[in-house]
């Protein structure tokens, strides 16, 4: 009774729509009550206070910074431009842009919504100016952005790291080769689409233009490859690398004079109050996490589970399908708090790969943001492009084909996640 509680009145409050910190602290009172542990409150500060004391947890706020820092300085517009000098040339240019430009910003950001709150808001604009559908635009923004998941570095992925004690460098290495697999989907498909529907075509562009566009944007374009390097060569934890990030994302700004101390400030605001949503629910998941162990609720899933199925093919079907529905009404952070407790010993059970798993877990719930009635990113698309939510919901569908195929490779094909950190650490 204390799981149904604890999962059933989440789950329940957030369908009500309140708030996910709200939902999530009064569901994991009301079952810490009910499990009898009402004489024992201080144990609350105490779990929540020990769930956010953990050194991989500081990259998030880091990382988080520097998104927002360069949403400020412009270097969205860097990118942008120089996507555009070399795919737009193609019919549906500006939509081989937009994934293009998605996947430079999102091995920076290692955000979703920074990517359509930032690159959204030119590649809308640019796209209705060129006479694409703009239900189209924003959908495909959205689609686009769900690179930032799993390009690392990736917020989502620190955070699985901490909750399933894997390393962050074999999950930013697992996730590499689906990232640029999936936008070679997106832009396969969009180049499908742009064909059937005639879209248009920009201007080529000459090689001395492209390498002008390069040239200016340069340090932009050279900033996931100093993060990730830094990381994967052991130089730098992803914490530090979450400090380089920021150093080199304020050196951009001051050089190209695009950065100034209020936009330093704004930038700053923003980021606490990120951090702190973020690490609330994470210190409330630490409650959750010892609620669940208390009550051996993980062993009873297990149990369950394989008494019920022994065929792995099956439960990592059933696994897939459980996180589709699930990302449709929990963000990403609060579903993997609640989820990845209750899974772990039932993932070892079957054999599945923690890593793996993690990859899977991520995209999943990612196209969760894309999904109503919780659809984060349909929101905010929704307010750049000043369009109705349920015509941007209709429009997305044919986008969702690579997403789900990549899913699909990401459950059944190991290796698409596990050979490069394999032959990368092992």
């Amino acid at each position: 009774m204390t799981g149904v509680i604890l999962f059933g009145g989440f789950i329940a409050l957030m369908v009500l729509g309140i708030p996910v910190i709200r939902a999530l602290a009064c569901s994991a009172i009301a079952a810490f009550l009910y499990a009898g542990f009402a004489s024992t409150s201080f144990l609350v500060p105490q779990q929540i206070l020990e769930g956010v004391d953990a050194s991989t947890l500081l990259a998030i706020p880091f990382f988080i910074m520097a998104g927002n820092l360069m949403n400020a300085a412009g270097v969205s517009d860097r990118i942008f431009a120089f996507a555009s000098a070399l795919v737009g040339r193609f019919r549906g240019g500006l939509a081989h842009v937009n994934v293009l430009a998605s996947l430079i910003f999102s091995g920076a950001s290692g955000s979703a919504l920074a990517d359509i709150a930032g690159l959204g808001t030119i590649e809308i604009k640019a796209m209705r100016q060129r006479g694409y559908n703009a239900d189209f635009a924003a959908a495909l923004t959205i689609a686009s952005s769900m690179l930032g998941p799993l390009i690392p570095p990736s917020i989502g992925l620190i955070v699985y790291a901490y909750l399933s004690e894997t390393s962050v460098a074999r999950l930013f290495l697992a996730t590499l080769l689906p990232g640029l697999l999936l936008a070679a989907l997106m832009m396969a498909n969009v180049a499908w689409l742009a064909k059937r529907q005639e879209m248009p075509r920009e201007e080529p562009t000459s090689l001395p233009e492209i390498g002008k566009t390069a040239i200016h944007g340069i340090g932009a374009l050279v900033s996931p490859a100093i993060i990730l390097g830094a990381i994967f060569t052991g130089v730098t934890t992803a914490t530090e690398a979450g400090v380089l990030a920021c150093l080199w994302t304020l050196l951009l700004g001051f050089f190209y004079r695009s950065l100034s101390w209020h936009d330093i400030w704004k930038a700053a605001r923003s980021t606490v109050t990120t951090t702190t949503f973020i690490m609330i629910i994470v210190g409330f998941s630490a409650l959750v996490g010892w609620l669940v162990a208390i009550q051996a609720l993980p062993q009873a899933l297990a149990d369950f589970t394989i008494a019920n199925t022994d065929s792995k093919p099956v439960f990592i079907a059933i696994l897939a399908l459980s996180l589709l529905v699930i990302g449709c009404f929990i963000e990403s952070v609060p579903a993997k708090i609640i989820l990845v407790p209750m899974l772990l010993p039932v993932l070892d059970q079957f054999g599945v790969d923690r890593i793996q798993f993690g990859v899977l877990l991520t995209l999943a719930l990612s196209i969760g943001i894309a999904t109503p009635p919780m659809g984060v990113g349909l929101f905010i698309a929704s307010k750049i492009a000043n369009r109705p939510i349920e015509n941007i919901a209709r429009a997305i569908l044919p986008l969702m084909l690579p997403l789900l195929l990549l899913l699909a490779l990401i459950a059944y094909w190991p290796p698409l996640t596990l050979w490069l950190p394999g032959i990368a650490m092992d």
